[in-house]
């Protein structure tokens, strides 16, 4: 089984922005490759993807130095500035520093909804599949008509849709989340992490049944073998411990065939992101 979306941090050494406020005290101490290994050792994953939090080159750097030295972490999503001239350099010196696999930034934030068509962003998002990486998609339901017009103009480009463009579980909102997640999942270079949907809903009152008909339409959206299971590890503790998690990706794939579980428990992510 691969994880392909988890984090580690240490907010002692670097600063947060989105950790802030009390509703993420919980969750505002360290976590490390040790605390990794402990929950992924007991719920029988081999292999992660390491997934950047910050717009911070160094966090990457680490990461790399990580993944290099720990054979769990099978690869990383860093982060670069798309909008830099030299864009296509840092990937290339990033890549000599371990198992860079993708690249991230937290589109979700920005104010601009249409963000990621910028054309500086745009030429950055070319840059990315010029070096054969994968770019993730952190966005929210607002900002997936622009991921779809990226989709469009960079066909080469393998995407991956983090968390399932956030859908508002907690206050049972459908649209314009299904249209356009159904919209995005049309075009056969984007992927789909079967993730963070236990934060989406009620963190203390969330029950499985509650997030199947998201799963549901994710599947029938992209199909098992574009859809892969990720934790969002720590994060997802704020409602559930990682077996939780697991054992509520389990349950919503039980619609599923054996072969269509295995893609979304390993071969996707294998696959998508190329890891050995």
């Amino acid at each position: 089984m691969i994880d392909s979306h988890h984090h580690l941090w240490d907010p002692a050494r670097r600063e947060y922005p989105w950790m802030s406020g009390d509703a993420l005290a919980p969750i505002r101490k360290p976590y490390t490759v040790d605390h990794l290994r402990a929950v992924t050792t007991a719920a029988g994953v081999h292999a992660t993807v390491l997934v950047q939090t910050v717009s911070d080159q160094a966090e990457t750097e680490e990461f790399l130095a990580t993944a290099a030295s720990e054979p769990l972490v099978a690869g990383v999503v860093g982060w670069v500035d798309l909008a830099a001239p030299d864009v296509a350099d840092q990937l290339a010196r990033l890549r000599e520093l371990g198992p860079l696999v993708g690249i991230r930034h937290q589109v979700e934030d920005e104010p601009d909804p249409d963000w990621l068509l910028r054309p500086e962003i745009l030429r950055g998002l070319t840059a990315v599949g010029a070096a054969g990486l994968v770019y993730d998609l952190l966005v929210a339901p607002a900002q997936l008509a622009a991921a779809r017009h990226v989709a469009e103009r960079l066909p080469d480009l393998r995407l991956v849709l983090d968390h399932a463009a956030k859908p508002g579980i907690a206050a049972g909102e459908w649209q314009p989340w299904a249209d356009g997640v159904a919209s995005l999942a049309a075009h056969d270079n984007v992927h789909c992490k079967l993730s963070g949907l236990v934060t989406e809903a009620d963190w203390r009152e969330w029950q499985v049944d509650h997030l199947r008909r998201y799963a549901d339409h994710v599947f029938e959206s992209f199909g098992a073998n574009r859809v892969m299971f990720g934790s969002d590890w720590p994060v997802c503790e704020l409602a559930a411990a990682y077996e939780v998690v697991l054992d509520a990706a389990v349950s919503l794939t039980g619609v599923l065939s054996d072969p269509e579980r295995l893609e979304v428990f390993e071969r996707t992510a294998a696959r998508v992101y190329e890891l050995s």
